[in-house]
């Protein structure tokens, strides 16, 4: 055996020592943390919505939707306030609802329950417990105006708001108003 040979033999015995010197040394030990270098790059703060910043011409940190921008699970609403535009919508817009199904009308009853009654009552009528306190009483659904308003212009009310009745657009989804709407017909007709 040569010298080279004997040199070869000697560096891989030493590299296997080497090996399971380590493999023994450097252990993971899963309950220790790891070592962190540079954390403010894997830790960056976060601002606060309403703080101010520097980094925005406007000086703050929640800026507006860039313009044309629809939210997740948002459709746009393409009618602006008052009297014209919910009159507009009264035209243009109409139930996605086809006959309505036994959940949707137990759902449209119930949301009517939750968040109309208060003001005009289980039948429609305008005296919800509210108004027995002395607030201005709604309309009567059962009034001329409110039989011959369109499914359309009722929704935009429902989204919108008008007069004392403030918007329910946050409150009830799209489907929810037309659930709504759709349980008034049904006092309506009930009422007649």
């Amino acid at each position: 055996m040569n010298a080279r040979h004997g040199m070869f033999l000697g560096a891989i015995v030493a590299l296997l020592l080497v090996v399971m010197a380590a493999d023994a040394l450097l252990q993971p030990d899963l309950q220790q943390r790891n070592w962190e270098i540079f954390t403010e790059m894997a830790y960056s703060e976060a601002s606060h919505s309403f703080e101010a910043n520097e980094f925005f011409a406007n000086g703050r940190t929640q800026q507006p939707l860039v313009a044309g921008v629809v939210p997740v699970g948002r459709l746009p609403f393409l009618y602006g306030d008052g009297a014209e535009e919910a009159l507009r919508a009264g035209r243009e817009l109409t139930s996605p609802l086809a006959e309505q199904s036994i959940e949707g009308q137990v759902q449209g009853a119930e949301l009517f329950r939750v968040y109309c009654v208060v003001c005009h009552d289980a039948r429609g009528n305008g005296k919800g417990s509210v108004v027995l306190r002395g607030m201005l009483p709604p309309p009567s659904l059962h009034a001329g105006r409110a039989m011959d308003m369109a499914d359309g212009e009722m929704f935009h009310i429902l989204t919108k708001g008008q007069g004392n009745m403030a918007s329910y657009a946050a409150q009830l989804s799209a489907v929810e108003r037309w659930s709504v709407i759709a349980h008034v017909r049904r006092l309506q007709q009930e009422g007649q």
